[in-house]
């Protein structure tokens, strides 16, 4: 059983880290997941022979949770940190949950376009003005997806030191 649940944790943290990039998985939740089913049923522990502690599995959730909200603000904030409008950062938000629809790529275009076009059309600015929010939307995207990837990755390692 232990073998299982050593298997499920480590597919639920590589699968975790695949959807740091993949809008239709939530990534961190399903490391995590990984991380609690070591802790209720893995009985799995580190080198030195201690097991996972509550404590370390709620800093965990916390790091989560904060990572969750983090990865919707960025974007906006780069959005507005590079002259954008309101509508830009709607623009934003929008086209990447219409971009969801198709793949990472549509994603990532779906917010750069969105707030590019909203910027636009909406707030009445130049091309130029436009182009430069939506690269700060699309510069959000990417450093929330590295956050996300980074802090997946860093569960993975510990649902590796746990399971074996």
């Amino acid at each position: 059983m232990e073998t299982f649940i050593a298997i499920l944790a480590i597919i639920c943290g590589i699968v975790g880290v695949v959807g740091c990039v993949l809008p239709v998985l939530p990534g961190p939740v399903l490391t995590w997941l990984g991380l609690l089913f070591l802790y209720l049923w893995g009985g799995g522990t580190n080198s030195l022979g201690e097991e996972m502690s509550l404590s370390f599995l709620l800093i965990w959730l916390a790091v989560t949770a904060v990572i969750l909200v983090v990865d919707y603000i960025v974007p906006m904030y780069f959005t507005k940190l590079t002259g954008g409008s309101k509508y830009a950062e709607r623009g934003a938000l929008v086209g990447m949950i219409l971009g969801i629809i198709l793949t990472p790529i549509g994603m990532i275009l779906g917010s750069f376009l969105g707030a590019f076009l909203m910027e636009w059309y909406y707030a009445k600015k130049g091309a130029g003005s436009a182009l430069k929010s939506a690269l700060g939307s699309f510069m959000g995207f990417i450093v929330g997806s590295g956050l996300k990837i980074i802090c997946c990755a860093a569960m993975l390692w510990y649902i590796f030191i746990y399971a074996f």
